[in-house]
């Protein structure tokens, strides 16, 4: 569970993937959340009914080759972290996933980056480059741990 910051309140949790695996392996930390208040962010509407009952907010989704859609990804990810003031924001990667844990710490949450279970032979490129900024940095493969992050801390999904 994530612990809160403030006594007696709980903890706002901001979970954000972009579609396919990553966010089928987010779904899969919801009981982490347990006793949070979590806000999913994701890239398609669709999945708005794997979280019946918790608050959604759909960006725009976008990879390393479109440039543009990169920017409406990251400026859509900072609107949406002023907004929802989370304490923790929790990813299981790509493109929003690194910009909000990047633009979450930039705005003062604790962020944490689960890397891809399909990344059995190599980091995940977002993970790479977000790692030096996550508050905790996990790895699925115990291979993949070294000194400095991430870590392996058991199969986490």
């Amino acid at each position: 569970m994530i612990a809160s910051s403030t006594a007696g309140q709980r903890p706002k949790v901001l979970a954000i993937a972009s579609g396919g695996g990553h966010w089928v392996q987010l779904l899969r930390l919801r009981p982490a959340f347990e006793g949070c208040d979590v806000v999913f962010a994701t890239v398609r509407e669709g999945y708005r009914g794997d979280v019946a009952g918790s608050e959604f907010r759909l960006i725009p989704d976008s990879n390393r080759w479109n440039k543009f859609a990169l920017l409406r990804t990251a400026f859509a990810v900072f609107c949406l972290i002023r907004k929802e003031k989370p304490d923790v924001v929790i990813t299981t990667g790509a493109a929003p996933g690194y910009f909000g844990v990047r633009i979450g710490k930039f705005l003062g949450s604790r962020v944490v980056w689960v890397d891809s279970v399909a990344n059995a032979e190599e980091l995940s490129m977002s993970g790479e480059k977000a790692g030096s900024f996550v508050d905790l940095w996990l790895t699925q493969w115990p291979q993949l741990a070294r000194p400095g992050g991430p870590e392996y801390l058991g199969n986490v999904l």
